[in-house]
């Protein structure tokens, strides 16, 4: 089981995907890399990236929020 939840792309052959997904009966948040073959398949993960365990959201999201506010100080 794999549910997509977001993606976005990084460049122009590869996207990041955020999905749930399930291994051995248990739930994981799983940033992914996918990239686009050459001879046109559907997009394919790499082995760039991270899975979670949904009870370390709250780290990922406090952390991505830490990155937020630095990266706005550095505009300023």
């Amino acid at each position: 089981m794999s549910e997509l939840i977001a993606s976005f792309e990084k460049n122009s052959l590869e996207e990041v995907r955020i999905s749930l997904t399930e291994f051995k009966g248990k739930e994981l948040i799983d940033l992914r890399v996918y990239y686009q073959p050459e001879n046109g398949e559907e997009k394919r993960p790499t082995k760039k990236g991270i899975t979670i365990s949904p009870e370390k959201f709250p780290e990922l999201k406090k952390a991505i929020l830490a990155l937020e506010k630095a990266l706005q100080k550095k505009k300023k």
